[in-house]
């Protein structure tokens, strides 16, 4: 498990949320796009619970959790509730009705048990991105691109649910540029079912998913370190 993050300042991470900004602007100026249509995320999976808000204090509003256990701890924890939450990890069905209360937006509904257990538990205005597994990697999480439309049919059929949008994580990779032709993919997924939000990008290739028409990106450890 990766060491926890701590000891953090809010000087120090004020500077490195302004950095990660002027990255985001210049990628969206790049690309012809508003920076105000790019939401950051800050994911803190490995953040110190204590250290929830520094982070606040910092400026950063939205942030992401992993695991549902954690984010229960998080939300109720001091200075949680200053933050709004967006789930963003791997979904067990048999949490959908322990993180829905908590979460702005599901950013990983990719499972026929997922979406049978939003139907029992979810109210008016949840909020999901499906997660597509955009590269076809054996045994990762995600809709196949080929099955997306029967998925959104079945997800867009639940009562009280909103599916606004997609989220993938590409194959890693240690040249963000070859993350370009994934993101370019699912954004065309996104925009022939006409779906406006589009989760992708993380702390090293998050400028070019801007460009590819990111609209969260889900950054980390470059908030922090």
């Amino acid at each position: 498990m990766a060491q926890l993050i701590e000891g953090l300042t809010v000087e120090d991470v004020r500077a490195n949320v302004e950095r990660v900004r002027s990255e985001i602007a210049d990628a969206a100026a790049r690309a012809g796009r508003s920076a105000d249509d790019v939401q950051l995320l800050a994911a803190v999976k490995y953040v110190a619970i204590e250290e929830l808000p520094v982070l606040a204090q910092a400026g950063i509003s939205l942030v992401g959790e992993n695991r549902a256990q954690e984010l229960e701890r998080k939300v109720a924890a001091p200075g949680g509730g200053q933050l709004t939450w967006d789930f963003i990890g791997h979904l067990q069905s048999r949490k959908v009705k322990t993180i829905l209360p908590l979460v702005r937006m599901i950013h990983s509904v990719g499972s026929a048990s997922v979406v049978e257990q939003l139907g029992r538990h979810a109210k008016d205005g949840t909020k999901i991105l499906v997660e597509v597994n955009i590269a076809g990697e054996e045994g990762k999480s995600g809709i196949a691109p080929a099955a997306l439309d029967d998925f959104l049919d079945r997800a867009q059929a639940l009562s009280g649910v909103e599916v606004v949008g997609l989220m993938t994580m590409p194959p890693l990779a240690a040249d963000p540029e070859d993350s370009r032709r994934w993101f370019a993919a699912l954004a065309a997924l996104a925009a022939a079912r006409g779906l406006p939000e589009l989760s992708m990008g993380t702390t090293q290739d998050f400028p070019v998913a801007v460009e590819e028409g990111a609209t969260i990106v889900r950054v980390g450890t470059k908030l922090y370190l």
